[in-house]
């Protein structure tokens, strides 16, 4: 059966079919060994109660060879059929070929909100000495910004025409040999993805949304990002959203029960200070570019992508595409030797978005109990003392095993 939406309202029955896409390179080896993960999880949860119905959908280098382009109309129409969605990795081709399939996916499904929680698992390799503090879940932008794909080659009729109308008309020079991309942000944008943080804030009680940019740079796009995002605030959240200033004078720095705190930083000075202050961050919120940068940073400093879920998401529309948040790896493809925890961890998020929380932490909890008995794979073995490195297929298993004895 279908996710339907009804009157802004999405419904989940208990046997919704669920499009994936195996995804390139090592999508082959992870994603089949995921959807065996999720269907224990969700028979342990709800004994035959409930059950996800897998429906296979094709893009990248699969849909190339059977369709003879990398993203098939159909494919972006299954999506937007049933709802919700899963992939592996898709490889984007570097300095030519096509556009990237992930940015077209989220762009031509609006999926505004790049959907990236960050948080360690006991167990887990890291570089920091106190990884357990940092705790954030990244609302990126996902469809503007310099990613929008409105750039064109230097010696382009197009990059002539903007550089002469540019010169011509603003006085303004740019070398004869600079290829031209362009950077819209928009005030609408910037207020539909804040509304999205601070809905799921009060949702979930967390304690505080911060707006990254760099807008005392790029004063009209990122710039603007932040001032939208407070404009909107005060409009439509005025009972429930404090600034910082407001923390400081009138509750003595507490945040009162209810309240949530919007406050903004410097992109650079964000990225020292989740590395000197973690704990003082919750939600994030920035422009796509800096959304992506800070994405991967925080990732690393709990152990890297190879255990960092993401989802993509309309939170209007609700259609939702989770993925692998890491690259296809083709030099790892077919090996069975590649983690699937980015994977396995975005189909938990998935769950939870669904409204089967349970699902979600069952699989959490199996994950970190197979961490901690250092049963993993290869990339996280060279890190952890004592560590059994095993193959894709062996960690699965393992997390199943554990699934099952929780």
């Amino acid at each position: 059966m279908k996710i339907t939406v009804e009157n802004g309202k999405m419904y989940v029955p208990n046997n919704p079919t669920i499009p994936y896409i195996i995804g390139d390179g090592i999508g082959r080896d992870i994603t089949p060994v995921a959807l065996k993960v999720f269907d224990v999880a969700v028979e342990k949860v709800y004994n035959g109660q409930r059950k996800i119905e897998w429906l296979k959908i094709i893009a990248g280098e699969e849909a190339l060879e059977k369709k003879g382009e990398p993203l098939p109309k159909e494919t972006i129409e299954t999506i937007k059929e049933y709802i919700v969605a899963i992939k592996g990795p898709l490889t984007t081709p570097v300095g030519g070929g096509y556009r990237s399939l992930n940015v077209t996916m989220r762009q031509t499904l609006d999926l505004f909100v790049c959907f990236r929680p960050v948080r360690y698992f006991n167990g887990m390799p890291s570089p920091m000495k106190h990884p357990e503090l940092l705790d954030v879940i990244i609302f990126r932008e996902n469809t503007e910004d310099v990613y929008a794909g409105i750039e064109w080659p230097y010696d382009s009729k197009e990059s002539i025409e903007i550089k002469n109308f540019l010169k011509d008309k603003l006085n303004v020079n740019i070398k004869e040999n600079s290829g031209i991309g362009i950077k819209p942000i928009s005030i609408s944008g910037s207020k539909r993805i804040g509304k999205a943080a601070i809905d799921y804030a009060l949702k979930y009680g967390r304690k505080s949304i911060t707006i990254m940019h760099k807008g005392n740079i790029m004063k009209y796009t990122e710039g603007l990002f932040k001032n939208a995002i407070y404009q909107f605030a005060e409009e439509k959240f005025k009972d429930t959203v404090i600034t910082e200033k407001e923390l400081t004078e009138k509750y003595n720095g507490k945040i009162p029960d209810g309240k949530i705190v919007l406050k903004d930083r410097i992109a650079d000075a964000l990225f020292q200070q989740l590395l000197l202050r973690p704990s003082e961050y919750d939600i994030i919120v920035a422009p796509n570019l800096n959304g992506d940068y800070i994405s991967d940073a925080c990732a690393a400093q709990v152990g890297g992508l190879g255990m960092a879920p993401g989802g993509n998401i309309n939170f209007n529309t609700h259609v939702a595409l989770f993925e692998a948040t890491h690259g296809s790896a083709p030099k790892h493809a077919g090996k069975n030797e590649i983690n699937p925890g980015s994977i396995i961890l975005s189909g938990a998020e998935m769950f939870e978005y669904m409204g089967w929380d349970k699902v979600k932490k069952v699989i959490i909890a199996a994950i970190e109990k197979t961490i901690q008995e250092k049963y993993v794979t290869y990339d996280l073995a060279r890190q952890i003392d004592g560590a059994t490195k095993v193959s894709t297929s062996d960690f699965g298993n393992r997390i199943i095993k554990n699934m099952e004895e929780i």
